[in-house]
């Protein structure tokens, strides 16, 4: 269906909606960001379509913002459902921490958090884990360590906050800075958890597999910051965190790269049965010296290896509920496109050219194709080799594009994570054909945090 028929669909079903009495023909106000949460009915789950989520709901999609201008962010109220569902069969009953870099939109986080199976928020800076509990969250993990000094002046300032939020540290330099603003007479206690590196330094010339993050890698460099910590007073030592990016964030079915996605299964397997002996030794070592409230793992692309591991307590998701398109290429699952942005054809330099306004909502890592927004609907849309997707425009090619008319639409889906909600102040709420509500994400409630 071309954007023609959808527009005349659309038009000709709203001809049949114009009496008064039918309210609930039309979008719903757009809520106070303090009542988003109460628009998305997660409760009930929503079963995959037949075949896949591949072909995606976008004419219906198309139907429900034919009256919206500009750059326009929704969320699929179905998809949000099935991914926040699937994402707790993969968890088999392990708890889910929700990851709030990858999804920046305060009322989703809400959302999800209110389904049993999840518990927790893993922030990326401390500013936006004061500002998460001032809003009543009380277990936010902090995923990175800080130095904001100003944020930490303000969590020792309140004991609430200091009771709600876990900083996180991979060394006692990090410590000093907090000492520095507060000494430990003056503040409450700091909860502290300990970031142990997770990645897999391989034989030979294959070398460090994984992130740069934590310093600390073997069970004796751990326990001798755990020491460490223990010895420092106004400090709790609550728990551990291993983050395998090695497994989590690579993909490994890729489509027409079996050699590529071949050698990557096997260096998860001996990365995991490695990390897998390390990461007990580590956790037996550590809670030698302290109790342990949890030790945190994995990510969307690891559920399933991370709850098999006995020495985890808890994994943490975020972009699996969103479903970024990154993550269609795992050979475990599958996430249905929950979130996507709809840019309007501005020019035509070219019959099999349309050129869209804006696109180039960047996901972060290596700067490779896999990174770009994906053109999704009209099928057959793609990318410039030599401009891909531009800030300000970006010309699309294929047969496809000879049947765009300027003002038309066009859908893309984002790479990764929390880069859509960077780009957008608002989503629209779709349900089937409709939009029922409008949220705003962290920039449209006026944070950037990072």
């Amino acid at each position: 269906m071309s954007n023609d028929d959808v527009r005349a669909a659309h038009h000709a079903e709203a001809a049949r909606h114009t009496d008064a009495a039918q309210p609930d023909a039309k979008p719903m106000p757009a809520p106070a960001a303090g009542d988003a949460s109460a628009m998305i009915d997660l409760a009930r789950p929503t079963a995959a379509p037949a075949g896949s989520w591949a072909a995606g709901p976008w004419e219906g999609m198309t139907r429900a913002i034919a009256d919206l201008d500009g750059p326009i962010a929704t969320i699929n109220l179905g998809a949000l459902r099935y991914n926040a569902h699937d994402l707790l069969l993969r968890a088999a009953g392990m708890p889910i921490r929700v990851a709030s870099k990858s999804i920046r939109i305060r009322a989703v986080a809400d959302a999800v958090l209110a389904l049993p199976g999840y518990a927790g928020i893993l922030a990326f800076t401390l500013p936006e884990a004061l500002w998460l509990a001032g809003h009543g969250h009380r277990d936010i993990v902090l995923g990175y360590p800080s130095a904001n000094r100003a944020a930490i002046a303000a969590l020792v300032a309140d004991p609430q906050a200091a009771a709600s939020i876990t900083l996180m540290v991979d060394a006692l330099d990090q410590l000093d800075i907090i000492d520095a603003v507060a000494g430990p007479g003056a503040r409450p206690p700091v909860r502290v958890a300990i970031d142990a590196d997770a990645s897999w330094r391989a034989p030979g010339p294959l070398g460090h597999i994984g992130v740069r993050r934590s310093p600390v890698h073997t069970p004796d460099e751990v326990v001798a910051l755990a020491r460490g910590i223990l010895a420092r007073p106004g400090f709790t030592l609550v728990g551990l965190m291993m983050y395998e990016a090695q497994i989590a964030g690579q993909t490994d079915d890729v489509a027409g790269a079996a050699a590529e996605n071949a050698l990557m299964r096997w260096m998860k397997r001996r990365s995991l049965a490695e990390l897998g002996d390390r990461r007990g030794a580590i956790v037996a070592g550590v809670r030698a010296l302290a109790p342990l409230e949890f030790l945190n793992a994995g990510g969307t692309g690891s559920i399933e290896t991370s709850v098999a591991d006995p020495s985890v307590t808890e994994v943490t998701a975020g972009s699996g509920i969103l479903g970024g398109h990154l993550f269609d290429a795992y050979a475990a699952f599958t996430p249905a496109p929950a979130a996507a942005f709809s840019l309007q054809v501005v020019r035509k330099p070219t019959p099999d050219i349309a050129t869209i306004l804006g696109g180039g909502w960047i996901a972060s890592g290596p700067p490779a194709a896999s990174r770009q927004p994906l053109p999704v609907w009209p099928a057959g849309l793609r990318t410039l080799g030599r401009e891909g997707a531009g800030e300000v425009q970006t010309p699309l090619q294929g047969d496809a594009a000879r049947g765009l008319r300027v003002g038309d639409r066009v859908w893309l889906r984002h790479a990764k994570s929390g880069e859509l909600s960077e780009r957008v102040n608002e989503f629209h709420l779709i349900d089937g054909e409709r939009v029922v509500a409008t949220i705003p994400s962290y920039r449209g409630e006026g944070k950037a945090f990072l």
